[in-house]
């Protein structure tokens, strides 16, 4: 089966309540993993590509490898944009395949953001790609995204019926206390569901996105740590605020930290133990593993969407 967008998806996961996960890509081992798990659990997958990724990996590359995905897994796989910036942005992805688009123009005012968001959707929606738009500024950095914990803001929920019916975008993501990688509380973690349910009376039956929403387990910090990395106090969002997230009006969850740092432990443990190995097979593999036994967990017992693939068939 060919990509597809995540229109069908986000309409079967809202009314079944649960999420599709939304994972980062930036190499073949990584989506092979993610890929793998994603069979081996009969769910649905989206598969994003950052402005890093992009420079790192070359656009072309990735999504050629996503395409050897769908064919060899035969599962609904849709090809979206992280955080895009620019029109120009979500033009190029559109023109090159990508199913799915973010426009990222939280950092504007709100005019400017309904504007620039407005000319994405239009050109999206002519050529059949959907649109995810922000409402709220998310602290902290990942790939191009840096924001200061003091210039991030809670999405305001008076401002999402105007913002998604002037736009016409197809999902949003929304700022309720999730921060990009791998450091995101400082003291006891937080996310307000008061927001959450507000927007989701607002605007019902309409798919909400997470972003950095990795939760950052302890198990993988400790690896690192233990096997010469320096990663103190590294927190994410609790699981349990995830899956119950995932029963609201979240339909879409990212993970980008979780996937580093399953696929980095691995590595370090490997070569850790076996100094005289050069064969970039031999470490790679386990990382590999690593990554693809982390999102089966996900897929099972925080997005809630295994065995669910058929439902986009």
């Amino acid at each position: 089966m060919p990509l597809v967008t995540t229109k069908k998806m986000f309409e079967k996961a809202y009314a079944g309540g649960y999420a599709i996960g939304a994972f980062n890509v930036n190499n073949m081992e990584t989506i092979q993993a993610i890929v793998e798990a994603g069979k081996l659990e009969n769910a649905p997958l989206i598969l994003q590509v950052s402005a890093g990724a992009r420079r790192y990996a070359n656009p072309t590359y990735l999504k050629k490898l996503v395409e050897a995905a769908v064919i060899d897994s035969g599962l609904p796989i849709a090809l979206h944009l992280d955080h895009g910036n620019s029109f120009e942005l979500c033009k190029d992805a559109i023109d090159n395949g990508f199913t799915s688009v973010m426009i990222d123009a939280s950092k504007y005012p709100l005019e400017e953001n309904i504007r620039i968001t407005e000319k994405v959707v239009e050109y999206a929606h002519e050529r059949g790609v959907t649109v995810e738009a922000e409402l709220g500024k998310l602290a902290g950095i990942e790939d191009d995204v840096n924001v200061a914990d003091e210039d991030s803001t809670f999405t305001n929920p008076d401002e999402v019926y105007e913002f998604v019916s002037r736009t016409n975008c197809d999902s949003l993501a929304i700022a309720i206390g999730t921060s990009h990688g791998a450091y995101k509380f400082k003291g006891e973690p937080r996310l307000r569901f008061d927001i959450l349910e507000k927007v989701e009376k607002l605007l019902p039956n309409f798919p909400i996105v997470l972003h950095g929403a990795s939760s950052v387990p302890e198990n993988y910090v400790g690896i690192i740590n233990q096997y010469g990395g320096s990663m103190p106090g590294a927190k994410g969002v609790p699981e349990e605020m995830l899956r119950k997230a995932a029963t609201m009006a979240v339909c879409k969850i990212n993970i980008d930290s979780d996937l580093r740092l399953a696929f980095t432990a691995a590595i370090r443990k490997y070569l850790a133990e076996n100094p005289s190995h050069f064969d970039l097979r031999q470490y790679l593999g386990p990382s590999r593993e690593a990554v693809k036994e982390m999102v089966r967990h996900k897929l099972v017992n925080v997005l809630g969407c295994a065995g669910k693939a058929h439902e986009m068939l």
